[in-house]
C-alpha cells in the first residue's frame, strides 16, 4: 500500500516580529524526516507556502535544499511541491532541472508541464500535462496521479482560464478543468491525488477564518473559497495547503485536508498543535489517513496577569514559548515592572497594558478587551478610527507584507 506524506506552509524565513524562526524550523523539519523514515513513506505531499516571502533569505532557501535532499532519501523517495500565495513561481521553479534528478518536482505555474521519463532512482514521469502529472515509483506496480493546483494571482488565473472575473465562471471553469484532467487521466487502475493551495470550503458552510499571519488569498470572484464538490469524484485524497489549523473541510468526494502549518506563526494559532498527515492509498479504495503531531518548536501563548508575582512565576515555568502578555493595570504599565518582565523572559514578543482604571479608549475606537487582540486587528481599528472608513484590502495587504517582512523596520 502507498504511503503518503501531506505537509504545507512551511514559511521557511518566517519571523514573528523580531525574532527570526529559523532554528525552530529546522528542528521541526528534522521531525519531519523522522516521521517519514520511521514510517516508511513513499512520497511526500508539499502544498505550497514553502517560503514565506517572494525574496527568501540565503538561509531559508539552504534549509530548504538541504531538508528535501534529506526528506527525499537522495532520490529514493519523490517529492511533489507546489507553490503557495507567499511564494514566487519563478523562485520556486528555478531549482527543478536539478531537484528533478533526486525526485523533487516543483510545480508552480498553471502553464508548466513537467517533462516525462525515467530518472537514476528509477522513478517514472509516465504522462504529464498543465496541472497533471503521473508517476510509476519503482516499488509499485500501479501509477500514482495528481492533479496539481498551486496558487495562482488573479492576473494568471484569469490569463490561464480565459474568463472573466466573475464568481460562477471562475468556480466553474476550475471545475472543468480539474474535471477533464480526471476524465483524461484518472481511472481506478491508479491512486489518484488532488494537491492546491487555495481556500476551499465545503458549499452552504460558514467558511474557516484565514490565519492572522496570512496574506489575505486571491477572493476568487469576489468569494473567499472554492467549493469541494469541484474536486473530481475519482480523486481518493485532496491534500491542501493555506490555512494553518489542521482540519478536513469535507469528506465527499473524499478526504479534503488542511495538513496545518508545521509551527504556529501567529498568536491566533495559539494552543494549536501542529500536524502532518500520513495517508495510505491503493487504486480504487478509500484512503486511510491519520495526523501525526510535531512536537518541535516553540509553542505560543496569550496570558493575561494582573501583578508582577503571578506574571514572574508563570514565565519562570515556561522557558521555551513566545508570549503575549496582557497586563492589567489602572492606568499604564510603569517603567520599572516592564523592565522587570522584559528582562525575566527571552520570548515575550508583546506586553500589552489592558487598562482597567477610568481613562478612555473612545477616541481610539477601541476597548480594553481589544487591546489583547493580534496586530492585524489593532491596525484595522486604528485606522477607521483616523480614516472613518475600514482599510481595504489593499492597505491590509500592505501592512500585512511590512509586518512580515524578514527584518524588522
Amino acid at each position: 500500500m502507498l504511503k503518503l506524506l501531506h505537509s504545507a506552509d512551511w514559511h521557511l524565513g518566517k519571523r514573528l516580529q523580531e525574532y527570526s524562526r529559523l532554528p525552530e524550523q529546522q528542528l521541526v523539519l528534522e521531525e519531519m524526516i523522522s516521521i517519514a523514515d520511521r514510517e516508511e513513506v513513499d512520497l511526500v505531499l508539499l502544498a505550497g507556502d514553502i517560503f514565506d516571502s517572494f525574496n527568501p533569505s540565503h538561509e531559508a532557501v539552504e534549509l530548504l535544499y538541504k531538508s528535501l535532499r534529506r526528506l527525499s532519501k537522495d532520490g529514493k523517495r519523490p517529492i511533489i511541491a507546489i507553490s503557495g500565495n507567499h511564494d514566487s513561481t519563478q523562485f520556486i521553479s528555478a531549482p527543478d532541472p536539478l531537484a528533478r534528478e533526486l525526485g523533487i518536482l516543483f510545480y508552480s505555474r498553471y502553464d508548466q508541464e513537467i517533462a516525462t521519463g525515467t530518472l537514476d532512482s528509477g522513478l517514472q514521469i509516465t504522462r504529464s500535462a498543465p496541472g497533471f502529472v503521473e508517476l510509476k515509483l519503482p516499488q509499485y506496480n500501479f501509477p500514482v496521479r495528481i492533479i496539481l493546483a498551486p496558487y495562482a494571482n488573479e492576473v494568471l488565473l484569469k490569463t490561464y482560464l480565459g474568463e472573466e472575473d466573475k464568481e460562477a465562471a471562475l468556480r466553474e471553469v476550475l471545475g472543468k478543468k480539474w474535471q477533464n484532467l480526471a476524465d483524461n487521466y484518472c481511472d481506478d487502475t491508479g491512486v489518484n491525488l488532488f494537491m492546491g493551495h487555495f481556500f476551499f470550503m465545503k458549499e452552504g458552510k460558514k467558511p474557516e477564518a484565514e490565519p492572522e499571519s496570512e496574506r489575505p488569498i486571491l477572493h476568487v470572484g469576489g468569494t473567499q473559497a472554492l467549493y469541494t464538490h469541484l474536486i473530481p469524484d475519482s480523486i481518493q485524497y485532496a491534500a491542501l495547503g493555506h490555512l494553518h489549523r489542521y482540519h478536513a473541510v469535507d469528506s465527499s468526494p473524499c478526504p479534503v485536508v488542511y495538513s496545518s502549518s508545521p509551527l504556529a506563526y501567529s498568536f491566533s494559532e495559539a494552543g494549536q498543535e501542529k500536524k502532518v498527515v500520513l495517508v495510505e492509498a491503493e487504486p480504487n479504495k478509500p484512503v486511510q489517513y491519520q495526523p501525526i503531531a510535531l512536537k518541535e518548536g516553540r509553542p505560543l501563548y496569550q496570558k493575561a496577569f494582573s501583578n508582577l508575582a503571578d506574571t514572574l512565576a508563570w514565565l519562570e515555568t515556561n522557558p521555551y514559548c513566545f508570549v503575549e502578555i496582557i497586563y492589567e493595570t489602572e492606568t499604564s504599565i510603569d517603567a520599572e515592572t516592564r523592565k522587570t518582565i522584559m528582562k525575566a523572559h527571552d520570548g515575550i514578543v508583546n506586553l500589552i497594558p489592558r487598562l482597567t482604571g477610568d481613562l478612555s479608549l473612545q477616541n481610539t475606537g477601541l476597548q480594553a478587551e481589544d487591546l489583547g487582540k493580534d496586530m492585524g486587528m489593532l491596525f484595522s481599528r486604528f485606522y477607521q478610527s483616523a480614516k472613518g472608513v475600514e482599510p481595504n484590502e489593499e492597505i491590509n495587504a500592505l501592512f500585512n507584507e511590512i509586518i512580515s517582512q524578514n527584518e524588522p523596520l
